[in-house]
């Protein structure tokens, strides 16, 4: 009985992680990478200004917010760098 106590606080924690109940869902990492996303599917790939200002003309977001998206992204195999150093979707 213990051990699933355990269990389920880890899985808590991981949940928490991503969406977050202490700020607003639209601050999240979660929300806005769905904004990167969008803005990826339009072109082949983005240097990553262009990116930057392609996402920021739909969402206000901080530069530091927008890595973070990227970072998440890149950690679930959605997006990556190609050998040109631009950002594109995975296939």
């Amino acid at each position: 009985m213990r051990l699933l106590g355990v269990k389920y606080l880890k899985i808590l924690k991981t949940t928490t992680m991503l969406l977050p109940d202490n700020i607003h869902p639209e601050n999240s990492i979660y929300y806005n990478g769905a904004f990167v996303i969008d803005s990826l599917k339009k072109d082949t790939s983005y240097k990553i200004l262009d990116l930057y200002q392609e996402v920021k003309s739909k969402k206000q977001m901080s530069f530091s917010v927008f890595i973070l998206c990227l970072d998440w992204l890149y950690l679930l195999e959605v997006a990556k760098l190609n050998t040109k150093g631009e950002i594109e979707l995975c296939s």
